[in-house]
C-alpha cells in the first residue's frame, strides 16, 4: 500500500484527529485558522475549537488577489501565478501558527483548505447557453501539503457542483452536524461578503434542514467604503452609515432585480453585487448625487431587508426559532439594529454561545468537510449530494 494512503488510513481510524481548518473570504481581509480537535463523524461529530488565528494579509497581497477576483476579464498568467502564491502564503500562515501554539506538523492530522474564491457562477447568473454551474477557487492544496509536510483536503466545492449543486452554501453540512439540537429550531445566519442562512429543525429531520443564500453581506458596503474612503476596507462600527438616511428610491430600485425573485435556495457573490450594481440602480433611481452617508445607510439597510425578507419567506410564521450569527456582519451595530427591529420576537445571538467562535465557524466549517471526507459516512444530502467533499494532496 502507499506510504501516504496507509497513514490516511491510520489517521480514520484514530479516536480523535487534529485538523485545521483554513478560510478566506471574498473580503481578502485575511487568513482564518482554526484548530480543532474532532472525533466522530455524522451525526456522532464532537468538535472542540482548540485555538483560533485571524492573520491579516499584507496590503500588496490584498491588491494581487483583487486584480483577479470576481471580475469577468483577468490576466490569465496572474491567476495562474496567483494559484501557487496564495497556497505558499497560506502556508506560511499555518507555520506560523503552529509556532506560536507550539505545535510541530506532526501534531496536525489534516489541513483543510477552502481556498480563495475568486469567480462564482451560478448558472442563474451567468445564463450562457450550453453551460452549468460554475465556481473557481485558487490556492492549490499540493503546494500547501508539501510546504507544511501536511496531508490536504482543498477545492471542496466541485463536487457539490459535480453532482448538480451551485456549489455554495455549503454551510448546511456542517450547520446539521453540530449545531442542531433536539427541541429548538435553530437559524444560523451567517453575514460575510454575501449572507446565508442554515434551517435546522429542532425534530434533528435532515429532510427539514434548509441553506440558501439570501444576498449582499458586506459585499457592497466594503466595496463603497474602499472606493471612497481610501485606507479603509469596511464601515467600523457603523460609521459612515450611521450619519445617513435611507433613500427609499434607491432601495427600492436596488431590490429589483431578478435574484431577489428567484425561488429558494439560491446562491450569489460579488461577481452580481459590485460597485457596477450599485451605479446602474442609482441611474434607474435618479440618486447619483446623494450623498455618501446617505448611500452606505440604503446599503445597509438593503442587507437587513434582504435577510429578513428571506427567513419571512421560508420559515413560516408560527415556527419558534432562534437566531445565532457569524460572519463580519455580525459586528455592524445598525445591520444587527435593524434585522432586531424587524424580528422584535427573536433575540440575535452568536455562536460563541453554542462553543464555537462566531469569527472561526467558516474555518471551522472546512475541517469537518475534511473530517466527514476521510471518515465520515452521513447520509445528509441536501438534494445533491454528500458530505465527500475535497481532493486530497500528500505531502510526499
Amino acid at each position: 500500500m502507499n506510504k501516504n494512503i496507509e497513514k490516511l488510513y491510520r489517521i480514520a481510524q484514530n479516536k480523535e484527529r487534529i485538523v485545521i481548518g483554513l478560510m478566506s473570504g471574498t473580503s481578502v481581509d485575511g487568513l482564518d485558522v482554526a484548530l480543532c480537535g474532532i472525533k466522530g463523524s455524522g451525526v456522532e461529530t464532537d468538535l472542540k475549537l482548540l485555538e483560533f488565528e485571524t492573520i491579516p494579509f499584507e496590503k500588496s497581497f490584498k491588491a494581487e488577489i483583487k486584480t483577479i477576483l470576481s471580475k469577468k476579464t483577468v490576466d490569465l498568467e496572474k491567476v495562474c501565478l496567483l494559484n501557487s502564491h496564495i497556497a505558499n502564503v497560506h502556508s506560511d500562515i499555518i507555520l506560523g501558527c503552529l509556532k506560536k501554539w507550539k505545535l510541530t506538523n506532526d501534531d496536525i492530522d489534516l489541513i483543510a483548505s477552502h481556498g480563495q474564491s475568486i469567480y462564482h457562477a451560478p448558472a442563474s447568473l451567468h445564463k450562457q447557453h450550453g453551460y452549468g454551474n460554475a465556481t473557481l477557487q485558487i490556492g492549490d492544496g499540493d503546494h500547501i501539503a508539501v510546504k507544511t509536510g501536511i496531508i490536504t483536503l482543498s477545492d471542496f466545492r466541485q463536487k457539490h457542483i459535480a453532482a448538480g449543486g451551485e456549489g455554495a452554501p455549503l454551510a448546511i453540512y456542517g450547520d446539521y452536524l453540530i449545531f442542531s439540537k433536539k427541541g429548538e429550531n435553530r437559524i444560523m445566519l451567517n453575514i460575510g461578503g454575501i449572507a446565508n442562512f442554515t434551517y435546522l429543525a429542532g425534530s434533528l429531520n435532515a429532510s427539514e434542514v434548509f441553506s440558501t443564500d439570501v444576498g449582499p453581506g458586506n459585499t457592497l458596503m466594503d466595496a463603497y467604503m474602499q472606493e471612497h474612503y481610501p485606507g479603509k476596507y469596511y464601515d467600523e462600527d457603523a460609521a459612515v452609515a450611521s450619519k445617513g438616511n435611507v433613500n427609499e428610491q434607491l432601495l427600492d430600485e436596488l431590490k429589483d432585480h431578478a435574484f431577489f425573485k428567484q425561488s429558494y435556495p439560491k446562491t450569489t457573490g460579488p461577481e452580481l453585487f459590485n460597485m457596477h450594481y450599485l451605479i446602474k440602480a442609482k441611474t434607474m433611481s435618479g440618486t447619483l448625487n446623494i450623498n455618501h452617508e446617505d448611500t452606505m445607510a440604503t446599503l445597509n439597510k438593503l442587507t437587513a431587508d434582504t435577510i429578513v425578507d428571506a427567513i419571512n419567506n421560508q420559515i413560516a410564521e408560527r415556527t419558534k426559532y432562534n437566531i445565532y450569527l457569524s460572519g463580519g456582519g455580525m459586528h455592524n451595530p445598525l445591520l444587527r439594529k435593524t434585522i432586531q427591529e424587524q424580528l422584535p420576537e427573536i433575540e440575535l445571538r452568536d455562536t460563541a454561545e453554542l462553543g464555537i467562535d462566531p469569527n472561526a465557524k467558516e474555518a471551522v466549517l472546512f475541517a469537518i468537510l475534511a473530517n466527514e471526507a476521510v471518515c465520515g459516512n452521513t447520509e445528509l444530502t441536501d438534494g445533491f449530494v454528500n458530505v465527500s467533499m475535497g481532493k486530497i494532496s500528500f505531502p510526499h
